[in-house]
């Protein structure tokens, strides 16, 4: 909001009625009357609503809303929303401002809006007489306008409107704005708090927001849907994949729902991806021969539980909607908003594998370098998760190091996290880390840090001793507090082992008169009375003198004194019994009235005069042994809180919170997810004029097929006269195959070409008699009969080719429109073969051929060149037109090539000087490493540069990150003065450009090396066709994609930009078979070492001019690779 100056002031804005307010004319200030004074007071617009009378509050800005004028009107409005900006009450404006909600001023009309909304609630009768102006705006042409209309509607909480607002919310959830739309969504929750009757009616609303593909409605759609039907899971069935795909657009808050609401949809639709673990380890630790036997016993309990085992022993396959969601949700981690990280987080820790959960750690790490709030959030769930998840926060335990800037709540959250993060391999660095916390001036934070000791001591015994022989170094403490705090937590680690701590309970019993801390002087006395064997002789002492001044103590003591007292009367009557009937006396007139019940319960057991009937239970009661405490982390209940929510971070429910369902045993149908696609009018149109020329064709061809079948049909008769019936029933046999391949294959046809095609299918069959022949499907024609086949083909090339094309390209806007491929495989056509070698046959239609029929189309071709060829040929070339948009395997199944080029360029490992005479060179072979195909051979070249003979020489220390791997190469044992030797390496990157960090290690020492991934020389080349390649570049679009332009230094011919590509990527020459009449284009291909995702490449030469296309999942080996072969095409 923009300050406001008086130089923009209207005339009629005079000082005057504020200063009479205050109590005296305009010139009553400092005695002056100048305008500028006079315009001072006006300046702080809210000065009036603090010192004016209620008659006369706000005057001028009356004045301007009822002003003539717009540019005062929206001067007053300005500074109106300045004052509700501030905090400060002017709903006595209310009446000026709602009459003009009917400004034809659009910046005014919006102001007037946005103070309806804070006030509309609180002046309800004034806002229903405009509700016809509300109703108007609702039409208006500006979308801000109608939206907040409808914003102000909603906010009316009246019942006597539902009815309206209902009309409206309908409206506005057609509206051709996404931003009226958005805000209708929002109406949504308070229409159904006003009236939750209208529930049903608002449930159908929000079904169609959810069908609303526009990124700006899908958050808040979701956010209404959950809070008006979150049961209604059926809505989202048919979103659920257009939800995940929009995931990483909508808007920050709503990703936050969105991830929600999917969390709980994962968790009652997906099977548990953990299941397999658990069943294996209990299969594993299972005794067979225990098994048999109880199946011995009980046959029928025996049967049941085998088909239990063999339920759970059923391999786990992830739903693919599943890996969907988690694919998509993985990409918002890199989010600004802590929001919707820690969403990304719960919803990887709730519904992800286990081996998957690392994924989210450094993200969640990275928030606790965000404010102080956020950092609070983020460590208690933390806290929480650490207790389950120990594994994979121990290797960051640095991350949770307590700094000076900390505040109180964060360094006790550290404290606990670093406590549950103990362990064998951890204690070491963490006590080092707590003996620096403990020497901290603040009191409480030491304190806290002795209970985190206490903690790690009573989890590892291996630390206990070392853990209370620190203790008692603090006893020495100045701070009351901190010795007290020590006490206590020694207390509970002696009665893990007392026996073996009997000099430190003498120690203490010493001690206890230097102690004032209550807690502490009590722990110490309950020690005394537990293990009084111990200290025989001074127990009695220390009864004494407490009992001298057992009315001064605090009430926690006093109790612990007649606890003392009655142990000692039972272990040592003849020293304490006078002592302990002193105390008792002492306590039976105590204010405290739980001393003196003590004090009658033990009078009761103990004295032999007064001793009831429990007198002979004295021992059993006081001196039976007690278990040692268990010292527990105070978040271990929160596991049980969806991580996130509000309810962990209060560890209890909070108002609202759904508990999360349980994975069902068995998966639902996932066939409701799939989504039927709905072309626009256009797209229709598109595809039936297709239709009608492909019908054309078929018509054509039905022609010359009925003319070569009644030629043929007369020459058979004379011949087959006997088999006219049992050709006639196979015709129709496969004449019915063939239709309802069609009507599957043929999925936009209309039911009238259909039928038209099956009754010309039928008239060529009864024609053809027996042409038709019953050979199995997938037959091959014979080489006799073939060679005039492929004569009389040539005719009808053009059309077939035509026919392929409109086939390819169907296929490819299918796959475009739909999310999901639900069509079934069509059947393989059966291949006919004329009796007659001068007979045409039919050409296969391209989408009848199936990939069922691949393996038929590598059988053994028969023998003779030219038939064999032609053969193969004729074969191929309809199975590759069907195959066009098609992906015969993912991603990770491309088969590797030989590499093009092979590298020479080395790069220096080790350096002579700092290998001490030991130097290294290494260079990419451009093979897989014989030990795994994800690894990268890397070959190593040892030299030694020095004066003496090197022994020795290997690998050591290997400091990887990300999972990579590396493989050793074999110890060299001995390295002559001058002598080389080259060994080979093999690192796994894991397709990142991380380096690969180790030691060379030798009898004169180790040298840190490390070898930085090349990007071209990190992928391997791949066999993949010109169809392939686009099929596969067409899915990797939008943030896969890569595209720059290189300029040559001058023109250059093709294969030199080729030999250019290969020498700096491996990658592999996509071979082009397209006749579309681009010569200026060169394809790549290649796929990464350790996932196999393909890495497509393509050059487009216009002149000296390059441009250049990279698509690969790995957005950052796509980038890096287009920026390498820009520089190296520069350079040509």
């Amino acid at each position: 909001m923009s300050s406001y100056s008086m130089q923009d002031a209207p005339a009629s804005t005079g000082g005057g009625s504020h200063m009479q307010g205050f109590g005296g004319g305009p010139n009553n200030i400092a005695g002056g009357s100048s305008n500028a004074e006079t315009g001072s007071a006006a300046t702080d617009f809210g000065s009036e609503s603090i010192f004016a009378t209620d008659g006369t509050k706000h005057t001028d800005l009356c004045n301007m809303l009822e002003s003539n004028k717009d540019a005062m009107k929206l001067e007053a409005m300005r500074r109106i929303i300045g004052m509700v900006a501030k905090g400060r009450n002017v709903a006595s404006l209310f009446p000026s401002v709602v009459k003009n909600v009917l400004s034809k001023n659009n910046e005014l009309k919006k102001l007037v809006y946005v103070y309806l909304v804070r006030y509309a609630e609180e002046e309800q009768d004034l806002a229903l007489l405009s509700i016809s102006a509300f109703q108007k705006a609702l039409k208006d042409r500006n979308q801000l306008i109608r939206a907040s209309a409808l914003r102000v509607l909603s906010s009316i909480r009246v019942t006597v409107i539902v009815p309206i607002m209902m009309l409206s919310i309908k409206d506005a959830a057609s509206d051709m704005s996404p931003f009226v739309r958005k805000t209708a969504a929002h109406a949504i929750p308070k229409l159904f708090s006003l009236d939750e009757t209208q529930k049903e009616n608002l449930i159908d609303v929000i079904e169609k927001l959810l069908k609303d593909r526009t990124t700006l409605v899908a958050g808040s759609a979701v956010m209404a849907f959950e809070i008006v039907c979150p049961d209604r899971i059926d809505l989202v069935h048919k979103n659920y994949r257009k939800l995940c795909n929009l995931l990483v657009d909508v808007d920050e808050w709503g990703q936050m729902a969105v991830l929600n609401m999917l969390t709980h949809y994962a968790r009652s639709q997906f099977l548990d991806p953990n299941q397999n673990a658990d069943a294996g380890d209990a299969a594993f630790y299972t005794d067979p021969e225990s098994e048999e036997e109880e199946e011995s016993e009980d046959s029928e309990d025996s049967e049941k539980d085998e088909s239990k085992k063999k339920k759970k022993k059923k391999p786990y396959t992830m739903d693919s909607d599943h890996r969907l969601l988690l694919r998509c949700a993985r990409p918002l981690l890199q989010s600004r908003n802590s929001g919707v990280v820690m969403s990304v987080c719960q919803l990887y820790f709730h519904i992800a594998p286990n081996n998957e959960h690392c994924t989210v750690i450094k993200p969640m790490l990275r928030l606790l370098h965000s404010n102080r709030e956020v950092q609070t959030v983020v460590l208690t769930n933390i806290a929480t998760l650490s207790l389950k998840y120990k594994h994979l926060f121990e290797p960051f335990i640095k991350s949770f190091f307590v700094h000076s800037q900390d505040s109180a709540q964060i360094r006790s959250l550290k404290l606990e996290i670093m406590t549950n993060l103990a362990s064998d391999s951890t204690i070491p660095i963490i006590l080092k880390e707590f003996q620096t916390y403990v020497s901290s001036s603040d009191r409480e934070f030491v304190a806290t840090t002795i209970q985190a000791i206490g903690r790690c001591a009573s989890q590892l015994e291996d630390v206990t001793d070392t853990c209370v022989h620190g203790l008692m170094k603090l006893l020495q403490h100045r701070d009351e507090l901190v010795v007290g705090e020590s006490v206590v937590i020694i207390k509970k680690l002696l009665q893990l082992q007392p026996s073996e701590h009997k000099a430190i309970i003498v120690h203490l019993t010493k001690l206890v008169d230097g102690i004032k801390v209550p807690m502490a002087r009590a722990s110490i006395l309950w020690l005394i009375g537990e293990y009084s064997e111990h200290v025989p002789k001074l127990a009695p002492d220390v009864l004494r003198k407490f009992a001298k001044n057992f009315s001064n103590e605090e009430d926690i003591v006093k109790l612990q004194v007649l606890n003392l007292a009655a142990k000692l009367m039972l272990t040592n009557a003849k020293q304490t019994k006078l002592l302990t009937q002193y105390v008792l006396n002492l306590a039976k007139y105590d204010i405290n009235y739980d001393i003196r019940d003590r004090a009658r319960y033990l009078r009761q057991l103990l004295l032999p005069a007064e001793k009831g009937p429990l007198g002979k239970y004295a021992k059993k009661v006081l001196l039976v042994s007690k278990p040692a405490p268990v010292l527990e982390s105070a978040y271990k209940d929160r596991q049980r809180w969806q991580v996130g929510s509000l309810s962990l971070m209060l560890g209890a429910a909070a108002s609202g919170y759904v508990p999360l369902p349980d994975f069902p045993e068995e998966a639902p149908d996932s066939s409701v997810r799939n989504v039927e696609v709905e072309y626009s009018w256009a797209e229709s149109a598109k595809r039936a004029a297709k239709k009608s020329s492909k019908t054309k064709k078929k018509k054509n061809r039905s022609e010359l097929d009925d003319f070569y079948s009644s030629g043929d049909s007369d020459e058979d008769d004379s011949d087959d006269d006997d088999d006219d019936d049992d050709s006639d029933e196979d015709s129709d046999e496969d004449s019915d195959e063939e239709t309802s391949d069609e009507e599957e294959t043929d999925e936009d046809d209309d039911e009238e070409d259909d039928e038209e095609e099956e009754e010309s299918d039928e008239d060529d069959d009864e024609d053809d008699g027996e042409w038709a022949d019953s050979s199995s499907e997938g037959e091959v024609l014979p080489a006799s009969r073939k060679s005039t086949k492929d004569s009389d083909d040539d005719d009808d090339d053009s059309d077939e080719e035509d026919s392929d094309e409109d086939d390819s390209d169907e296929s490819e806007e299918e796959s475009d429109d739909e999310p999901v491929l639900t069509k079934p495989a069509p059947k393989a056509a059966k291949v006919k073969s004329p009796p007659k070698a001068s007979r045409k046959a039919k050409a296969p239609a391209a989408k009848e051929v199936s990939l069922l029929d691949l393996d038929d189309l590598s059988a053994p071709a028969p023998s003779g060149g030219a038939a064999a060829s032609s053969f193969e040929t004729s074969l191929l070339q309809p199975a590759t037109g069907a195959m066009q948009g098609l992906s015969l395997a993912p991603a990770q199944d491309i088969q590797s090539a030989s590499a093009a080029y092979t590298s020479t360029q080395s790069y220096e490992l080790l350096n002579r000087i700092s290998g001490r005479g030991l130097g290294a060179q290494y260079r990419y072979t451009r093979r897989s490493h014989i030990s795994s195909e994800s690894m990268v051979d890397i070959e190593v070249t040892l030299t030694n540069h020095g004066d003496s003979e090197l022994h020795d020489i290997a690998v050591a220390n290997k400091k990887l990150d990300g999972g990579m791997s590396l493989h050793e190469f074999e110890c060299v044992n001995s390295l002559d003065v001058g002598e080389s030797r080259t060994v080979t390496l093999g690192v796994d990157f894991k397709d990142t450009l991380n380096p690969a960090v180790f030691d060379i290690s030798c009898r004169t020492g180790k040298f840190s090396v490390k070898i930085p991934p090349v990007v071209g020389e990190i992928v391997q080349s791949a066999v993949m066709t010109e169809a392939e390649y686009k099929q596969r570049s067409g899915q990797l679009k939008g943030m896969n994609e890569s595209s720059g332009q290189a300029t040559l230094s001058s023109a250059q011919e093709l294969h030199s930009l080729c030999q250019c590509v290969l020498q700096n990527a491996n990658l592999s020459v996509v071979r082009r078979t397209s006749s579309d009449g681009d010569d200026n284009t060169l394809l790549f291909a290649g796929r990464t070492t350790s996932a196999h995702l393909p890495v497509l490449l393509k050059l487009v030469m216009d002149g000296t001019s390059v441009k250049l296309t990279c698509n690969c999942e790995k957005m950052v080996i796509g980038s890096m690779l287009l920026k390498e072969i820009k520089q190296a095409l520069a350079k040509v």
